[in-house]
């Protein structure tokens, strides 16, 4: 497959002196830029159904008309993760 390029990125010289700071032994710049486009990329997906995923809910909830209380949600949740945390040896 070939690759492409991205746009150019102009920043300040603080941002890149920053960035040029926090560089791994054997990691450039490029591959800095491209392992946080990276992630934002991916955070921005997982965001996008995530709140697709709840679109869906609240429109099962208005067709259904059956909705949870949130402190009940909220208590069922708690519940699992004590049950997992006992279970693990964690709390």
């Amino acid at each position: 497959m070939k690759t492409a390029s991205l746009p150019s990125l102009r920043v300040d010289p603080e941002l890149r002196q920053a960035a040029e700071s926090v560089l791994l032994d054997g990691e450039s710049l490029s591959s800095l830029m491209e392992s946080s486009l990276r992630a934002s990329v991916s955070r921005r997906q997982i965001q996008r159904d995530f709140v697709a995923r709840g679109v869906q809910s609240r429109d099962r909830a208005r067709r259904t008309g059956e909705y949870y209380d949130a402190a009940d949600v909220h208590a069922e949740l708690e519940a699992m993760l004590v049950a997992a945390e006992t279970t693990q040896g964690k709390r």
